[in-house]
């Protein structure tokens, strides 16, 4: 059995022809979400995958096996429940409010401009359809959206803060910008200086 401990998102840094090449392996969100799993990809091959806790895979990500080669992992389409906004009698809006109860139920999600997905449950597909939303079971692949702190996400996120942070630390500080003056100001304080300095001497 192969070994993957490695995993590159969205085969990102990879060139074209590489990941055409590459096996793949069909996983279904219940096997993707774990950070540890077995499976076999398109070739035949035994992989056993080993990466640090809390990753989750999605489809489109490259797993790199021991031996160099690459997996590039598809979401296998599975059962789920479509959420759509009722036209008839109801606004897009629904949608918004879909997700805020679900949330609230920390039930996984996946987001899209025009429609929710979740994974198969009768009572929530129940209080759905009294929020006037149309609940259509369907075999689709599952990628709900990552926790603020997920793996992908959070890598992708941070990187972004932090240049983001950066730049206002760095702006912040800055000393105040130093005072410039026009020609004609400083022609009148050379002058007055001149002339305090001369009457002061005067004095002497």
């Amino acid at each position: 059995m192969l070994t993957a401990n490695k995993l590159m998102p969205q085969g990102r840094g990879l060139a074209p022809v590489l990941l055409k090449r590459a096996a793949t392996v069909e996983l279904d969100w219940d096997v993707r979400q774990k950070s540890r799993f077995d499976a076999t990809d398109s070739q035949g091959r035994q992989i056993g995958v080993f990466l640090p806790r809390g990753t989750a895979v999605r489809g489109g990500d490259v797993l790199v096996a021991e031996d160099g080669s690459l997996v590039r992992v598809i979401a296998a389409p599975q059962p789920v429940l479509r959420i759509t906004h009722c036209t008839a009698h109801g606004t897009p809006f629904d949608l918004t409010r879909a997700a805020y109860h679900l949330g609230n139920r920390h039930v996984p999600i996946e987001l899209k401009p025009d429609h929710l997905k979740i994974e198969p449950d009768h009572v929530l597909a129940d209080m759905l359809r009294s929020m006037h939303l149309i609940v259509v079971a369907v075999e689709e692949a599952f990628e709900p959206e990552g926790g603020a702190y997920g793996s992908h996400e959070h890598s992708r996120g941070a990187g972004h803060d932090h240049a983001h942070d950066h730049g206002h630390a760095h702006g912040g500080s800055k000393g105040p910008k130093p005072l410039v003056l026009a020609p004609e100001l400083l022609d009148d304080h050379d002058h007055s200086h001149d002339h305090g300095h001369g009457h002061h001497g005067h004095s002497h």
